[in-house]
């Protein structure tokens, strides 16, 4: 029945009366209330380990890959989603599959992209209080409980990021990568900001406050690359650096 409300929980679906208002992840990482969470906790690490399990299974073999982030707020007539869609098509046209969160707006331009050019088009979704699931162009779905899961197979199976105009949660994703980079936790790889007017404000203050205060080194700024040109983004990242 259309209109009814809908999200998801990892593998399972629910609809209706059935939908909650938390998350998996807000339950683990809630200190308050009883102290049931000594006996329950330990259980979750089973849980948890299934997502890596089940995560690692299907992307063992996805061969080279580019996440791709962005708004799921991205209006299909927004010039951002045209831009996404050819991002997912040069992508594969550069032979990577198009990793992306799985949701609409930005992240459905780049798996619709993808899945046109007939590529592998792999949407990595997270339950939320209100989640309508992947979007119809992901090919390999994985849905995860936790954010820490998910984003492990983001950083593990991608060589690189194209980052699109996002809010909040791109913000997460983009910083959480360069953090990576520059601790060297992760092999360093490309980080490619699309969309000059839209990314120039947050680097114009990483370069005029952040930097002089001593906040984070030249070389950081180094991490990200800028442009308007998906043709010179999907160089990069098939390249694996990013221009000074």
């Amino acid at each position: 029945m259309s209109g009814r409300r809908e999200k998801r929980r990892g593998p399972t679906l629910l609809r209706g009366d059935q939908v909650d208002l938390t998350t998996t992840d807000q339950r683990l990482l809630d200190s308050r209330g009883p102290t049931d969470w000594v006996h329950t906790d330990p259980w979750r690490v089973l849980r948890i380990q299934s997502e890596f399990v089940e995560g690692f299974g299907a992307l063992a073999e996805l061969g080279p890959a580019i996440g791709v982030f962005g708004s799921a707020r991205t209006a299909v007539d927004d010039p951002a989603y045209a831009q996404g869609v050819e991002v997912g098509r040069r992508l594969v046209e550069a032979g990577f599959a198009v990793i992306t969160g799985g949701g609409p707006g930005a992240m459905e331009a780049a798996n619709r992209g993808a899945s046109e050019a007939g590529g592998v088009s792999v949407g990595l979704g997270i339950e939320l209080p209100f989640e309508s699931g992947l979007n119809p162009w992901v090919d390999v779905g994985v849905n995860f409980r936790y954010f820490f899961a998910r984003k492990t197979m983001f950083v593990k199976y991608a060589r690189g990021f194209v980052v699109l105009p996002g809010g909040v949660g791109t913000l997460d994703e983009l910083f959480e990568a360069v953090t990576l980079v520059q601790t060297q936790k992760v092999t360093s790889f490309p980080i490619v900001l699309l969309g000059v007017d839209y990314w120039s404000g947050l680097l114009d203050w990483l370069r005029t406050t952040v930097l002089p205060d001593g906040k984070i080194s030249p070389a950081d700024l180094d991490l990200l690359a800028l442009t308007d040109d998906v043709e010179e983004a999907v160089a990069l990242v098939a390249a694996g650096t990013v221009r000074p």
